[in-house]
């Protein structure tokens, strides 16, 4: 697979049906941006895993920190792996090993490593290299648009009590003359 572009469905595909996430090297600092994307996918609805030793035991907005891949005590259907590109081919191998296997390997913005995955590939599994999941989220779901901002209609009233964010869905739909629409289903969150 070519590794530098990824068509969209490829992309949206993973993100429509990944449901539990690892997320090996993140962080709890609060201006770190692993801690950026495990929080924002956890608002996205998605189980998040946080996998950093140091933190092993703990919580990190109220998911239980896991020392290793191997620890975690259910299926992971995908990795995503916050580490140098050095230490991919590592997490790679420690993924491989899990049983069952997750079904993609996602490396961060920065983080490329060849070996590891094609050493995944070969496995079976999907892969994205140098990409960021909340930014792909994000842009597949026009949360954001060119300018980097929410595309919807601003206002200025208030949200009903009991009423949140809206948040929007990857799912797309496909016309016959080939364009793509969002079918956009708002979801609240309180």
């Amino acid at each position: 697979m070519n590794h530098d572009n990824y068509d969209d469905g490829y992309i949206r595909g993973i993100l429509n049906t990944v449901k539990t996430i690892a997320v090996v090297g993140v962080s709890p600092k609060v201006v770190r941006p692993s801690y950026f994307v495990f929080k924002y996918l956890l608002e996205r609805g998605y189980h998040m895993i946080p996998v950093n030793p140091g933190l092993a035991g703990g919580e990190l907005l109220g998911q239980k920190v896991y020392a290793t891949l191997a620890d975690i005590p259910e299926p992971v259907d995908m990795v995503d792996i916050f580490r140098n590109s050095d230490a991919a081919f590592g997490a790679v191998q420690e993924a491989l090993a899990l049983d069952p296997k997750p079904a993609v390997i996602w490396m961060q913005l920065g983080v490329r490593n060849d070996p590891a995955a094609k050493l995944a590939e070969d496995a079976g599994m999907k892969v994205v290299m140098n990409r960021c999941p909340k930014i792909e989220y994000g842009r597949l779901s026009s949360e954001i648009s060119w300018l980097g901002v929410n595309s919807r209609t601003l206002s200025s009233k208030r949200a009903p009590p009991g009423r949140g964010i809206q948040r929007m869905s990857l799912q797309r739909e496909t016309t016959p003359g080939g364009t793509t629409e969002a079918t956009v289903r708002a979801q609240s969150e309180n």
